[in-house]
């Protein structure tokens, strides 16, 4: 289960992390060899603390803003100490007709502090200073983000959901180049598309909640509204509403995981793992996958996708002749352990095919809700594995097979266009 932590020495707040299984992050702070993995300073953090508290969240995307929330509203020394405020990195909302949302660095706004010496309270939220880095004011600012890299890529997911704009100039700049830009990134869908200014502000409200760590308000705003238009009979607007909820839900991104595991590893963890999920459309067009998640990183050359020759709505079945059709490659390398999307039953099936075929290999099963989100992650400790790392080659095998199975739908329709059109 994803979400943040914080250690704490009484009513202070020591430290705010974020991590993609709980159980497993908090865990590793109580090593053995903390020390050699996490640091001196990590230590004393730890031996100072005298309690911990966390706050579960729906995916990897809200814990790493909700962190981001909390670092700003606590100042924790352990997060800030030794590290330099122009390394943090935070995301601000333009005051415009159509506000854009960027990025601005730490750097640029200290570059610009009239007294950086007493600025000790860390605070870069001043609006004068951000007009002054930007050339437009500012209505809102979120932050600090530990990680650069991160807060772009959560950015990117959250656009996905709720369009906005980026551009460096003003939306209503007007000159051919910037126009031009403007019209192909909206065909492929990186801005919005054609909306009035309400409609787009009212998306940018939605992605002022949730970059605020106010998630859960948001889901219940959009909640409201999808039953206010489903009573107004507007159904294609409900229609959407519930899939901006869903996604809202559902968003897991590779590279939000992965990092969480390269901080939780140690070189004696080193796996590879191989994860299997299935894609079909009421049993159509049925494939599976295989992906390869080694240390970590996802190794892209070994990916496999099979094509299910029994029914395709039999997913056990299916699990079964793919795992079987893996195992007849002795020149694919074995991992330590496989992963599979699904219950005991499943479990069960895989256990018994590598059984039959005398491969003594752990089985790793991820249980989703209703939701299709993880819910419980089986025998992850016997087979010394991290849950995150079993999360990641899930999410990866979900991934995959998404991807494969949409492609094997378009040729299919292409072909049969073709068939079509030679008649």
């Amino acid at each position: 289960m994803p979400g943040v932590y914080l250690f704490k020495k009484g009513r202070k707040v020591l430290y705010v992390g974020k991590a993609t299984s709980l159980r497993d992050r908090v865990r590793s702070y109580f090593d053995d060899d903390l020390i050699v993995t996490r640091g001196p300073r990590v230590v004393d953090m730890v031996t100072e603390a005298d309690h911990l508290s966390f706050e579960t969240t729906l995916t990897v995307l809200e814990a790493l803003v909700r962190e981001a929330t909390l670092i700003k509203k606590y100042q924790p020394h352990a997060n800030v100490e030794g590290k330099d405020d122009k390394s943090f990195l935070y995301a601000v909302i333009t005051k415009e007709k159509l506000p854009r949302v960027l990025c601005v660095r730490g750097k640029d706004i200290w570059n610009n502090l009239d007294n950086r010496v007493e600025n000790k309270t860390r605070d870069f939220s001043n609006m004068d200073i951000l007009k002054k880095v930007l050339g437009v004011d500012v209505q809102h600012i979120f932050g600090p983000f530990p990680s650069g890299p991160q807060l772009r890529q959560a950015l990117r997911l959250v656009r996905r959901i709720f369009p906005f704009y980026d551009t460096k100039k003003p939306v209503e700049y007007t000159s051919k180049h910037h126009r031009a830009k403007l019209e192909f990134n909206r065909q492929i869908g990186q801005y919005p598309r054609e909306m009035t200014v309400i409609e787009y502000r009212k998306s940018i409200r939605r992605v002022a909640l949730f970059l605020g760590g106010r998630a859960n308000e948001l889901r219940k705003t959009l909640v409201r509204e999808m039953k206010r238009f489903a009573r107004e009979e507007r159904f294609e607007n409900a229609l959407e509403i519930k899939r901006e909820l869903f996604a809202l839900e559902h968003v897991q991104d590779v590279s939000l995981i992965k990092d969480e595991i390269d901080t939780a590893r140690t070189k004696s963890d080193a796996v590879r793992i191989e994860a299997y999920d299935t894609a079909h459309l009421s049993g159509a067009n049925a494939i599976a996958v295989m992906v390869v998640i080694e240390n970590g990183v996802p190794r892209k050359r070994d990916y496999r996708m099979f094509r299910i020759r029994g029914k395709g709505n039999d997913d056990i079945a299916s699990l079964k002749e793919t795992l079987s059709r893996r195992l007849t490659h002795n020149e694919w390398e074995l991992p330590s352990a496989f992963v599979v999307d699904g219950g005991m039953t499943h479990k069960k099936t895989a256990e018994k095919v590598l059984h039959d075929a005398g491969v003594c290999i752990p089985v790793v099963a991820v249980v989703k809700d209703e939701k299709h989100r993880p819910r419980e992650i089986i025998s992850a400790r016997r087979a010394h594995v991290l849950e995150a790392d079993a999360v990641l080659a899930n999410a990866e095998a979900h991934r995959f097979a998404i991807s494969k199975h949409r492609l094997a739908r378009s040729r299919q329709m292409l072909g049969s266009t073709r068939n079509t059109a030679k008649k």
